[in-house]
C-alpha cells in the first residue's frame, strides 16, 4: 500500500493528515473550514484516495494558513506515497463538466511543482470562503507534491461550481497519474523524475 503520515505544527495551524493513493474515497476531514472541507472530500472521493486530515487554524485570522498549510501536506504525502515513482502511469487529464462549468485538468508527475491556473472566478467569496484561496491551495500541493497540474475553465458563471470543478478535475487527473502500470520502470527517458 502506498500511504503516508503527515504532521506539521506551526504558530499557525497543527495539522495532520493520513494518505491512502490505492484506497477507495474514504474520508475523514475537519479542517475547520466548512466549505474547504467539502471541497477535500470531493477530492477524496474522486481520485478514490482514503484521506483524513485534521486542522487547528488560526481561522479567526482568516482562512488562508489553514488553506495553504492543508496544501503543503497534501503534497508532502503524495510525495511521500509516490516514493521515486517507479511503475506510475505519470501523466492523467480529464475535462469535467460541474453543472454549467468546465474545467480541464492536466497534471504530470514531473518531479517538478508547477501550477498553471486559469481559473477566473466571478465571485471574491463563496459563502464565507475567499475563491482566491482555492489557487493558493493548489499552488502549494504542487511545490510540494513536485507534479506539474494545469487548471483552465473552459465554462462556468458559478464560483462553488468553478472551485469543485477543479478540486475533482485535479482528483481524476492524479487518479490516472498514480495508478500502476504492472512495472517497476521510473516513466523518464532520463531515468528519473527531477
Amino acid at each position: 500500500m502506498r500511504e503516508s503520515h503527515i504532521r506539521r505544527k506551526t504558530g499557525e495551524t497543527g495539522i495532520t493528515l493520513t494518505l491512502n493513493l490505492d484506497g477507495t474515497g474514504k474520508h475523514d476531514i475537519q479542517t475547520g473550514v466548512g466549505f474547504f472541507d467539502h471541497m477535500l472530500t470531493g477530492f477524496a472521493r474522486h481520485g478514490s484516495f482514503d484521506l483524513t486530515v485534521t486542522c487547528s487554524g488560526d481561522t479567526w485570522v482568516d482562512d488562508h494558513h489553514t488553506v495553504e498549510d492543508v496544501g503543503i501536506c497534501l503534497g508532502d504525502a503524495f510525495a511521500q506515497a509516490l516514493g521515486e515513482m517507479r511503475g506510475v502511469e505519470r501523466f492523467g487529464h480529464i475535462l469535467l463538466p460541474m453543472d454549467e462549468a468546465l474545467v480541464l485538468a492536466a497534471v504530470d508527475l514531473s518531479g517538478r511543482g508547477m501550477l498553471c491556473w486559469d481559473v477566473p472566478m466571478p465571485t471574491e467569496k463563496v459563502g464565507t470562503f475567499d475563491t482566491e484561496l482555492a489557487k493558493e491551495f493548489f499552488l502549494a500541493f504542487t511545490r510540494r507534491a513536485n507534479c506539474t497540474l494545469h487548471l483552465r475553465k473552459l465554462a462556468g458563471e458559478n464560483s462553488h461550481h468553478l472551485i469543485e470543478g477543479t478540486f475533482k478535475a485535479a482528483a481524476r487527473s492524479l487518479k490516472q497519474a498514480v495508478a500502476l502500470t504492472g512495472g517497476d520502470a521510473i516513466p523518464s527517458t532520463k531515468g528519473m523524475l527531477v
